[in-house]
């Protein structure tokens, strides 16, 4: 599992998919909750952040958002380019198009 570590259960996770597994139904805020992950610790929320970090660049890009459901779930849809630029913008409280591991923990508390 691509989240080992990060202590999240399998039946969360499918949960948290299945509440949006229609095309602009994702919610980053009741994702975070329903997966597990706004209850983790900063360390925990920290690792999740570096799998989500596909390209190990220190912050998590446009793209890396968009397929943001396939790190919980291969057979996980795309997220839409609406859903993607609504994510993006929740997150990059700084404005500089991307989420860095500061801004995804804040996100995830939210």
């Amino acid at each position: 599992m691509a989240f080992a570590g990060v202590g999240l259960s399998d039946a969360d996770i499918t949960k948290a998919l299945d509440a949006c597994k229609a095309a602009d139904s994702f919610n980053h805020v009741t994702f975070f909750k329903s997966c597990g992950l706004a209850g983790k610790s900063p360390e925990e929320v920290k690792k999740a952040f570096y799998v989500i970090d596909q390209d190990k660049s220190g912050f998590i890009e446009e793209d890396e958002l968009k397929l943001f459901l396939q790190n919980f779930s291969a057979g996980a849809r795309a997220l839409t380019d609406a859903e993607t630029k609504t994510f993006l913008k929740a997150g990059d409280s700084d404005g500089d198009g991307k989420i860095g591991v500061d801004e995804f923990a804040s996100m995830v508390k939210a």
